[in-house]
């Protein structure tokens, strides 16, 4: 059987009992390793289950999942994905080969926390969340602004919005892929709650409907999950300027139909309490 195992967020230790279970026993244990990062390193989850583990880039995954899938219908194998297999990043066109293999493959997934569900410890209720959207890293010749269509549908049902933020895992440059040298890979990058902020401003100039201006509320996140886990409310303005220190960090644009209790709540993380409270009671908590 494929076994599609959630590992949380944080560790080597937020995999479910069952889920260390499957990979102590699995002929081949895969990490994938380029839609997030735990915030430990792959020799520790080694020394933790006991096992090799296999990292498992974009280019495996995507172009050469048959050494993955190789000998499944026979024996147990472990694909490890943080957080959630099926939330913020899905992989069914791997549990789709599988299915589709001769002769199929069985599989199984054990989900996890993922930053969809976790993101609930800022105090924003889940329920109140509209669509998650994705935020790219700007270059001087590409700042898309389509990002801004889908907040705006959830503006207009007060609804919150889950931002993700960009991550560059194993990737060349615009220069050499030009020059002809794919092999050759930029170091990672992690975009960060400030850059985002900074860039929601930007888009928000160009368009100019007041969807996600400086005074708009928000809350920045970082390593949610983790002893070093970070919360910081304001407006976008004040948190393109915070500094939320290591990945993996998420951004929600508070909706402007919130309940109170949430604005009590969040308050707490704000970096300047009255001036958060003030533009709530002016701005937010209208239904």
């Amino acid at each position: 059987m494929l076994y599609l195992i959630g590992l949380g967020l944080a560790d080597e230790k937020d995999i479910s009992v069952r889920g260390l279970e499957i990979v102590k026993r699995a002929s081949r244990v895969y990490l994938e390793a380029y839609t997030a990062i735990l915030l430990v390193e792959k020799h520790v989850l080694e020394s933790f289950y006991g096992r090799e583990v296999i990292l498992a880039d974009r280019e495996m995954v995507e172009s050469n999942s048959e050494a993955i899938l190789k000998s499944a219908e026979k024996e147990d194998v472990a694909f490890l994905v943080v957080g959630d297999p099926c939330s913020a990043t899905t992989h069914t066109d791997l549990l789709l080969r599988a299915r589709h293999a001769t002769p199929a493959i069985p599989t199984r997934v054990l989900p996890n926390t993922s930053i969809m569900t976790a993101i609930g410890c800022t105090g924003l209720q889940l329920y109140n969340f509209g669509q998650t959207v994705s935020m790219v890293f700007f270059t001087d010749n590409w700042k898309p602004t389509s990002i801004y269509d889908r907040i705006k549908e959830n503006v207009a049902h007060g609804f919150h919005t889950l931002v993700l933020l960009d991550i560059k895992v194993k990737e060349a440059s615009e220069e050499n892929m030009a020059r002809g040298r794919p092999w050759i890979f930029e170091p990672p990058r992690f975009m960060s709650s400030a850059l985002c902020a900074e860039q929601l401003l930007y888009v928000e100039g160009e368009r100019k409907e007041g969807i996600c201006g400086p005074d708009n509320l928000a809350v920045a996140v970082a390593r949610v999950g983790s002893e070093e886990e970070k919360i910081v409310a304001g407006t976008l303005e004040e948190l393109s300027t915070v500094d939320l220190g290591k990945p993996l960090h998420s951004l929600v644009l508070i909706g402007k139909k919130g309940h109170e209790m949430e604005m009590e709540y969040v308050r707490d993380f704000a970096i300047d309490k009255a001036k958060f409270e003030v533009i709530w009671k002016r701005d937010y908590g209208k239904s």
